[in-house]
């Protein structure tokens, strides 16, 4: 059974960051085509260290009525409708990263999925209109909530932009792989890992005496209530 006093469950106050990057045809979520998405899990270690878990990625077939911006198919260089790409629906591919996702929750010992992304407005944006546009019920990522690795390299890094992020912290960074959504997100979660396990070991994590006991108390109480 998954504890909800683990190590994971503590660590973010409930919440089980999942990495996540989207390849598109444009820049509104409601209008422009979703054409590839990819998720990492992390798994933490008794010493509370993060690394990645499970990745999954998909090509995603446009759907209907979606716009395709030109300008964006030249810069992440997609051809939505090439038939080498395997493209599956939004439905098919939200619904089998859903699944690993909430596997990973449960055995985290955590109550809701947030989404960590680069930018992370712009992925969540985008998510929750496929999410929406397909009638997904219970999505385990919390709505609005997520953690974004821009500010966090700005904070730990003085970086913003991701290859110049991944550098500062001794992560390899391919530009001609870049603009793909699974090598953004193996990358993205590399980094987020990076800044979390850095914190602990400068002794920003965990938080020293009394300070930490009220996140312990919080997560006992709200266990109860759903109980």
């Amino acid at each position: 059974m998954a504890d909800p006093n683990s190590l994971f469950a503590q660590r973010f106050r409930g919440y089980y960051p999942v990495v996540i990057d989207v390849e598109t045809a444009g820049f509104n979520a409601a209008t422009d085509a979703l054409l590839e998405i990819a998720a990492c899990t992390l798994k933490m270690d008794e010493h509370g260290m993060l690394s990645i878990d499970q990745t999954l990625h998909f090509h995603v077939e446009p759907f209907e009525g979606a716009i395709l911006n030109p300008a964006s198919l030249e810069f992440n260089g997609i051809d939505p409708y090439n038939p080498l790409r395997g493209a599956v629906s939004e439905r098919e591919a939200i619904t089998e990263i859903f699944k690993m996702v909430r596997k990973g929750q449960k055995d985290a010992g955590c109550q809701r999925a947030v989404m960590v992304a680069h930018n992370s407005a712009f992925d969540q944006s985008f998510l929750n209109a496929a999410v929406e546009r397909n009638s997904i019920k219970r999505s385990p990522f919390h709505a609005f909530v997520s953690f974004d690795t821009t500010t966090l390299a700005a904070l730990a890094l003085g970086q913003t932009v991701l290859a110049k992020a991944c550098m500062a912290a001794g992560i390899a960074f391919d530009g001609k792989e870049a603009h793909s959504a699974l090598y953004d997100t193996e990358r993205t979660a590399e980094l987020f890992c990076y800044i979390v396990n850095r914190w602990q070991a400068l002794g920003g994590w965990p938080l020293a005496g009394d300070a930490a006991e009220p996140f312990a108390d919080e997560m006992t109480s709200s266990n109860h209530a759903t109980e």
